[in-house]
């Protein structure tokens, strides 16, 4: 059996990477919901040809815009929020209401919440997820295998390293947590647009995130791993092409893995009940 501590951003197998879900939790913990943007369309003038050929086939039917907003929220009922640069305070006493006190300040990283949060929710589902960008604090050990060579596969070991992660996400009940998100979400959605995202909608963003960690394969300790250079990568393609957040789920042990996919599909359930 062999640990390493490798540095990287990569969304490989190292024990720096933390835990996805906590700071998810933390994300709908603080994230809350403003008015829903309105958008216009503009049609270009209908151009009428002045002698249509005689065999002109009929023009195919217009399809239905894209709607601007997929997953929208209720206004906000917050008669008034912090600037986002003044929001650590506001967000800090939020997240620990709904972690409580102790899991706060043993996971979660206690600055620029709103805006580390919406940029770990935006890279998820890509194929990094730099550290530097995570709420949470690392997840504590090495990450651990087994065996050797062409036979290396995931240890089991590596699951207890997840389990008090998953026992914080366990105890935040999922309804008060999108209901804090629901009346907060201005926050979260300027921080989004300030990210490179003008005119774009966070909780679609957020929902496509869930949506992209349920997909995660369920696999067992018995994958195999390589080691092309220093990082530890999946052996099989198809699971080393997946994203940043489906790999960390899959690494943290099919039990845990199960745990944070039912609370996902819990907090969807309450994303779309706030509808």
């Amino acid at each position: 059996m062999e640990q390493r501590s490798l540095e990287d951003d990569r969304p490989y197998l190292r024990p720096e990477e933390p835990s996805v879900f906590p700071w998810l939790v933390a994300a709908l913990a603080i994230a809350l919901v403003g008015g829903v943007a309105y958008y216009y369309y503009f049609l270009p003038a209908q151009v009428v040809p002045l002698a249509p050929a005689a065999k002109t086939e009929p023009a195919p039917p217009p399809q239905p815009a894209q709607p601007a907003i997929r997953n929208p929220l209720p206004e906000s009922e917050a008669k008034s929020l912090p600037t986002l640069e003044n929001s650590d305070s506001m967000m800090r006493e939020s997240i620990a209401g709904l972690l409580g006190g102790k899991a706060f300040s043993e996971f979660v990283v206690p600055t620029q919440l709103v805006r580390r949060i919406v940029a770990s929710v935006d890279n998820l589902p890509r194929r990094a997820a730099p550290r530097r960008m995570m709420p949470l604090n690392a997840v504590p050990g090495a990450f651990v295998t087994s065996g050797t060579g062409d036979e290396r596969t995931l240890a089991a070991a590596n699951a207890a390293r997840y389990a008090p992660y998953v026992r914080a996400m366990d105890a935040v009940p999922a309804r008060a947590l999108v209901s804090t998100y629901v009346q907060a979400y201005p926050l979260f959605q300027r921080a989004y647009e300030e990210l490179g995202y003008p005119g774009k909608y966070f909780n679609d963003r957020l929902v496509e995130t869930i949506d992209d960690l349920l997909a995660a394969p369920e696999i067992g300790t018995s994958v195999r791993l390589i080691q092309p250079k220093v990082l530890y990568e999946f052996a099989d393609p198809e699971l080393e092409t997946r994203s940043a957040g489906q790999k960390v789920l899959m690494r943290m042990g099919a039990e845990n893995a199960l745990k944070v996919k039912a609370k996902l599909r819990e907090i969807r359930r309450e994303i779309e009940a706030a509808r």
